[in-house]
């Protein structure tokens, strides 16, 4: 009897075992699931951190997907390398994130993870540089800058500049510093320069390469350009945003050549960055035009009308301007986040 007693007392704590454990679970799990379900997670992927400008577009996004506001951000840094952002991209549909934000390193070769992401019923927002897909239904909307109108705002500016300075139609040779080929802001800016040189027969590109929108290759590239065709027979540096110019600033001080001032040479450049700016106000930078990296705002709007399922436009282009000496002071520039 008493061992029957003892078999039956054992059976009783096993099971008691079982519903202390199911108890835990119980009270548990669920806890962590409806916390976890709280936050819309968003999956955001950067071609890297190359200049103050990208860092600030990041700084920018982060700032509005906080937990404070009801979102989890998950952040991946492509480091320069297309293939990284697309695994990374893959990574966060694995996740099961409820957006992805991509700015791209280049426009082409997105079509097969983009159809993944729309697969998995995963909504994808473009930020900075577009894509080019063969069906723009594999991306939700793109929010960012229209290159093309950037380097036509360059391009009005320099036609000024050139007749103020009476070389309206005398020739003019250009020094052009590309960025990365195949991204949507040199594509735009480009396209802006080259549309120019077929319109004025007087422009001439003497020097043309690819910074990848460095300063190390702005400076190598305006260094050899300045070998090869000496500094008296370059008129315009065209650089594709600031970390070019601040690259080919600092080969023509080396190589001591004129810049800036009347009857040196003119620098455009791209972004605005609040250094750009302040040389630009001194005269160094001839012609500055706004490329906007606080896209946060944007993006963050667009996504939470779509958390009500509201319908947003395809296409959001974020306010620009085009920056002058004369336009800028001290004041100005310090009031500005980037």
């Amino acid at each position: 009897m008493f061992k029957n007693n003892r078999i039956v007392i054992g059976l009783l704590c096993i099971m008691l075992a079982f519903v202390v454990i199911a108890c835990q679970e119980k009270t548990v799990d669920p806890y962590v699931e409806e916390e976890e379900s709280s936050l819309i997670t968003v999956g955001f992927s950067q071609p890297g951190a190359e200049s103050a400008w990208r860092v600030a577009l990041t700084d920018s996004v982060k700032e509005n997907f906080t937990e404070e506001r009801g979102y989890k951000l998950i952040y991946k840094d492509g480091r320069s390398k297309q293939d990284n952002q697309i695994k990374d991209i893959r990574t966060f549909i694995q996740q099961g994130v409820d957006y992805i934000i991509i700015s791209p390193i280049v426009e082409t070769g997105w079509d097969t993870v983009l159809s993944e992401a729309k697969e998995a019923g995963i909504p994808v927002i473009i930020c900075d540089r577009n894509v080019t897909v063969s069906n723009e239904s594999l991306y939700t909307a793109f929010v960012g800058s229209d290159f093309k109108a950037e380097g036509d705002y360059a391009i009005t500016n320099l036609e000024i500049l050139l007749a103020e300075n009476g070389k309206a139609d005398e020739p003019v040779n250009i020094v052009h510093i590309q960025g990365t080929l195949g991204s949507s802001a040199q594509l735009g800016r480009t396209k802006a320069l080259e549309d120019a040189i077929e319109t004025h027969d007087n422009w001439n590109i003497v020097y043309q390469d690819c910074g990848e929108f460095t300063k190390a290759k702005g400076r190598e590239i305006m260094s050899n350009a300045l070998k090869e065709v000496g500094a008296g027979n370059i008129d315009v540096v065209y650089c594709e945003n600031d970390e070019e110019a601040f690259g080919a600033i600092a080969a023509m001080n080396e190589a001591g050549v004129r810049y800036g001032a009347e009857g040196g040479i003119k620098v455009v450049s791209f972004d605005a960055m609040n250094s750009a700016l302040t040389m630009c106000m001194a005269g160094q930078i001839s012609i500055e035009v706004e490329c906007n990296p606080l896209q946060g705002p944007y993006i963050y709007n667009l996504i939470n009308h779509l958390e009500k399922e509201k319908v947003v436009p395809k296409i959001t282009y974020i306010h620009e301007e085009c920056f002058t000496s004369d336009m800028l002071d001290v004041d100005f520039i310090a009031s500005r986040k980037f």
